[in-house]
């Protein structure tokens, strides 16, 4: 059974003229049962994660102010929030939702996450709408209790996953794989295991032979036994902050070749919402709504 994780406690208030989409994290799970992709049974509402498995991946000091609302202004510029205890609340619930899907992906060889995907948070600050990693925590975990010896990180959103890249930069375990906008933010690029910057305007055909060409290649390289896919849909023409040409057919051909290659490989596989910023919430929803479909369809 596909397994998602889901908690209404994503109706974070946000200034009206924030560019977040906050209501992507309703609209999605209701799309998806009004068309009878999923039932509420697939759904899971997760609990905070446990402090200590923060602290496992993030720097302590970090957490103490982020928990006690003391980033200065600066910092708190940078995550992009207006910062709030229910802001820390759904970061810590969006962690432990990514953990639980690892763990239902082990037994079920996928599981989801309506949310997640922080890939600009690093060790000790965030970035970029990220106050936490959720891939960096699950993966750790995982590591940790001896149910992976090698992780994949498939970051295919389309602003580097610097984050995550930075939190694992002397963990041999975990390979990061970060395909993204070349000339898009973050403007310093951390180093990935493996970084492919894409040109501006870059649409479906030519996005794709470059995935299709690495994909399998890395399967081979590493040879993982899970993989995290940061599967934003930043990458759609019509996003705001992408930059890049492809359209919602041709991101479901990139979220099939993901799914399709750890379903042939036999590799459990989480993946987390990421980023979606165009200006029609509908081509936003449609395009996350493809990766949950495509998960149904070749997995059960």
């Amino acid at each position: 059974m596909l397994k998602i994780a889901w908690t209404e406690i994503y109706a974070h208030p946000l200034p009206k003229n924030h560019r977040f989409p906050m209501e992507k994290y309703n609209l999605l799970p209701e799309q998806l049962l009004y068309e009878g992709t999923v039932s509420h049974e697939n759904f899971f509402a997760p609990a905070a994660l446990p402090e200590g498995l923060v602290l496992r991946t993030h720097d302590a000091n970090y957490w103490k102010k982020l928990k006690s609302l003391s980033l200065d202004r600066k910092e708190e510029r940078k995550t992009g929030f207006p910062l709030s205890q229910q802001l820390v609340a759904r970061e810590v619930t969006i962690m432990n939702g990514t953990l639980m899907a690892a763990k239902y992906a082990l037994e079920f060889g996928i599981a989801m996450n309506i949310a997640g995907g922080t890939h600009h948070a690093f060790t000790d600050r965030g970035e970029g709408f990220c106050l936490l990693n959720d891939i960096a925590i699950a993966a750790n975990y995982l590591l940790d209790e001896g149910l992976a010896k090698k992780v994949l990180v498939v970051d295919l959103d389309v602003h580097q996953g610097n984050g995550t890249a930075q939190i694992f930069e002397q963990e041999p375990r975990v390979f990061t794989f970060s395909m993204h906008g070349a000339a898009n933010y973050p403007m310093h690029k951390e180093k990935s295991d493996l970084d492919i910057g894409l040109p501006d305007g870059i649409e479906d055909d030519a996005y794709l032979k470059i995935l299709r060409e690495n994909l399998p290649r890395l399967m081979d390289a590493v040879a993982p036994d899970f993989v995290f896919f940061q599967s934003g849909v930043d990458v759609l023409a019509t996003d705001k902050l992408g930059r890049l040409g492809m359209t919602i057919a041709g991101c479901k051909e990139r979220d099939r070749t993901v799914l399709q290659t750890c379903f042939n490989n036999n590799i459990p596989v989480v993946a987390s919402m990421g980023g979606g910023y165009s200006q029609k919430i509908a081509h936003i929803v449609e395009a996350h709504a493809n990766t949950y479909r495509l998960a149904q369809e070749i997995y059960f």
